[in-house]
């Protein structure tokens, strides 16, 4: 078994113990282990040539999420950008010793780390090509559940900072996506107020 295969399966052992469920396609799946294949996914799918880091990096960028939980930060937006930072330090972190544990040398795990930390965000384009992958990752499995439960000008915002966070190659794959009827006219107006 080759290390990048060995790491995977570390890293996808340890995402199957998140507590939460997800139903695709008549199969239940834990929620983060379905959400980083799906993440790997789109990364191969916007860069058939990724380099190894930015696959390692595709298939841990959420390690562990449901370990820390939003609730144990305060409300509002300064509460959700600590928890969002202390997640990403959380996730490259286990990440970091499990590759280790692999036998990965340090600049291939300081390199994953500089991927989910999201460092260099827009100069970086490993660190772009996860970025677009993560924003259609929520708009093709989770975008039309959370319009459920937002008022339409916050999901519209919500809409419009996700497209300001994607370079073209993610923008393009998001308009090829298929949307409900009232995902597909909030992307427009969206898109329109943008």
């Amino acid at each position: 078994m080759s290390k990048l295969d060995k790491a995977f399966e570390l890293f996808d052992a340890y995402n199957k113990r998140s507590p939460g469920r997800v139903m695709w396609e008549n199969v239940e799946y834990p929620v983060e282990y379905f959400y980083a294949l799906k993440l790997y996914e789109w990364v191969r799918n916007l860069d058939p040539q990724a380099s190894e880091s930015l696959l390692l990096a595709s298939r841990c960028q959420h390690i562990g999420r449901w370990e820390i939980a939003r609730s144990s930060y305060p409300d509002g937006r300064v509460g959700y950008l600590k928890w969002r930072s202390d997640l990403s330090k959380y996730h490259a972190g286990i990440a970091s010793e499990i590759l280790n544990e692999v036998g990965y040398d340090k600049e291939t795990i300081g390199r994953v780390k500089q991927i989910v930390l999201k460092q260099r965000l827009k100069s970086d384009a490993d660190v772009q090509t996860m970025e677009n992958a993560l924003c259609l990752v929520f708009l093709q499995y989770q975008y039309d559940d959370l319009i459920a439960k937002m008022s339409e000008e916050k999901m519209i915002d919500i809409l419009r900072k996700t497209w300001n966070k994607m370079s073209a190659p993610g923008r393009d794959a998001a308009l090829g996506l298929s949307y409900s009827e009232q995902g597909k006219n909030l992307i427009l107006k969206a898109l329109k107020e943008d």
